[in-house]
């Protein structure tokens, strides 16, 4: 599967994606050191999202998008995810 090239096209895809299917989808953060690159895939078996980055200021908005999607897996309401 091909990489998104832009943060913003990444993080709405993967927000969308989790939205049309919670229960499905999963998200694996890699982190490999050798090449010093961060990847963060989102995947619903169907679809696969991924993006790679080596910058360190993409780490933040990784976080922050994964913070995003952890809240909206533990909430308890299901209206909670529109």
């Amino acid at each position: 599967m091909p990489y998104y090239q832009t943060w913003e096209e990444f993080a709405r895809a993967a927000e969308k994606l989790y939205l049309t299917a919670p229960m499905k989808v999963r998200v694996v953060i890699k982190y490999r050191h050798c090449d010093g690159n961060l990847r963060i895939k989102v995947t619903d078996d169907a679809v696969c999202l991924q993006y790679k980055t080596d910058q360190a200021q993409d780490v933040k908005k990784i976080e922050k998008l994964h913070g995003k999607l952890m809240r909206l897996m533990v909430s308890k309401e299901s209206g909670d995810h529109e």
